[in-house]
């Protein structure tokens, strides 16, 4: 079992009913708790073109908090380093940031949930699930990004060749898991702006 990360869901279950209806159910209940909370958000009729560059679209549950990990020192403004070969993940780190409920990496659940493309403050905890901004999401994934190889752009974005680069480099490398999250939820999140559609987690 793992964490799989999607965005315009509803067009990968296109040919299941259930699946369709399921989801079109899900998001209604997901707009209707934002909007309660003063954030206005639909997902999309339309389909989404973009499908993102990251090679995997799944990983281990674990894979995650290695990531956060990194935005964990980053705002305790300590060094980055990789988890030592041979040693466990110290959660403690994570565990005290998340207690601030403020980081929409950090502050989200690792199975379920939603990154919305919409502009709000603090990440929230609806009935609907673990919702987060695909804006700050981004801008959190940006913050991370050269402590743990990835080169992007100026202005933040990630290229084609950089894309295919990270997805390389993954394997084997010291910092392969928070790589491997990276960028799938920076596409994930990219894409999700682009379109207006959501983030799902599953």
């Amino acid at each position: 079992m793992g964490l799989a990360v999607s965005v315009d869901i509803i067009s990968q279950v296109y040919d299941d009913d259930e699946g369709v209806e399921y989801y079109r159910s899900q998001f209604r209940e997901l707009s209707a708790e934002l909007a309660e909370n003063g954030v206005t958000w639909t997902e999309p009729d339309t389909r989404a073109n973009d499908r993102g560059r990251a090679l995997l679209l799944s990983f281990g549950y674990s894979t995650l908090h290695y990531l956060r990990r990194v935005h964990a020192l980053l705002t305790r403004g300590a060094e980055v380093t990789p988890v030592p070969p041979g040693e466990d993940l110290d959660m403690e780190l994570e565990r005290d940031e998340s207690y601030m409920l403020t980081s929409h990496l950090i502050c989200h659940s690792d199975c379920d949930g939603y990154y919305v493309p919409v502009e709000f403050g603090d990440p929230l905890y609806l009935d609907a699930g673990s919702v987060g901004s695909s804006h700050a999401l981004l801008r959190e994934l940006r913050e991370c990004a050269p402590h743990i190889g990835v080169e992007l752009t100026a202005d933040g974005e990630l290229t084609d060749e950089e894309a295919k680069r990270v997805n390389d480099m993954a394997d084997g490398h010291p910092y392969q898991y928070e790589l491997e999250a990276w960028i799938l939820l920076f596409e994930a999140a990219r894409v999700s702006v682009a379109s207006g559609h959501a983030v799902v987690f599953a």
